[in-house]
């Protein structure tokens, strides 16, 4: 997992828990949550936009050779 090991992630967790406390963490959490669905339907919104391109193209080129 990124060459991160399970002692590097509790470091990284208690420096977070120290830095922004507990009752900053769910909503931390939730803003990440939020932000990783939203970066995966933006990704999927631009897969399908370029596929329904290539379907575009082909369809043009196929009335095109007709």
């Amino acid at each position: 997992m990124f060459g991160i090991g399970m002692p590097e992630l509790i470091i990284i967790l208690v420096i977070i828990l120290i830095i922004f406390g507990a009752g900053k963490l769910p909503e931390i959490g939730a803003g990440m949550g939020k932000a990783i669905k939203n970066f995966k339907s933006a990704t999927n919104e631009v897969e399908n936009n370029k596929k329904d391109d290539d379907i575009e193209k082909l369809e043009h080129e196929d009335k095109k050779s007709s």
